[in-house]
């Protein structure tokens, strides 16, 4: 990881699991992308659990963008092909500008890990309203990947040559 003399700014982040099987106490994935954001030096905006509900995750993510204070919402669940999966097209109409590099990204670290079954995430992510919305698949495996290789260094004030920090209300 390269990084620039700047100071590390810690950012408000919020954690949203969607699932209509997990609680907080088997939620492993969202427990990961807690740990770890706490771990990097950033700060847990709010954490929360909703049905695969296109309505109810466009809801409160919505909230979350609204709020001066919510910088980055990470989501994880939702991204299959499923008949429950509806993570995409909840969030994709709150975005004013998709990061498809993220997705493009994603797909292609999860290729080294887990083969061809990677053509089956639909990961995304996207800027709203100077919020940073990074969409991830259910599983702890694919919320490490995001975080370890993709979201801890772009998520990171001082990593050079650039990140996503400076977008960020």
């Amino acid at each position: 990881m390269s990084h620039s003399s700047k100071e590390f700014k810690p950012l408000n982040i919020a954690v949203l699991t969607i699932s209509d099987t997990r609680t907080i106490e088997t939620d492993t994935s969202g427990q990961f992308l807690v740990d770890a954001l706490i771990a990097a030096g950033h700060k847990l905006h709010e954490r929360a659990i909703v049905i695969d509900d296109p309505y109810k995750i466009r809801a409160l993510v919505s909230k979350w963008i609204a709020e001066e204070t919510c910088q980055v919402v990470i989501s994880t669940g939702g991204t299959g092909f499923s008949d429950r999966d509806f993570t995409p097209q909840a969030i994709i109409p709150l975005l004013d500008k998709n990061i498809e590099g993220f997705g493009e990204l994603f797909r292609s670290i999860s290729h080294e890990e887990i083969g061809t079954s990677t053509v089956q995430s639909r990961a995304v992510a996207g800027m709203a309203n100077h919020t940073a919305v990074f969409c991830l698949p259910g599983s702890t495996g694919a919320c490490r990947t995001g975080w370890n290789k993709i979201l801890e260094e772009q998520l990171d004030s001082r990593h050079k040559p650039c990140n996503f920090v400076m977008h960020l209300g």
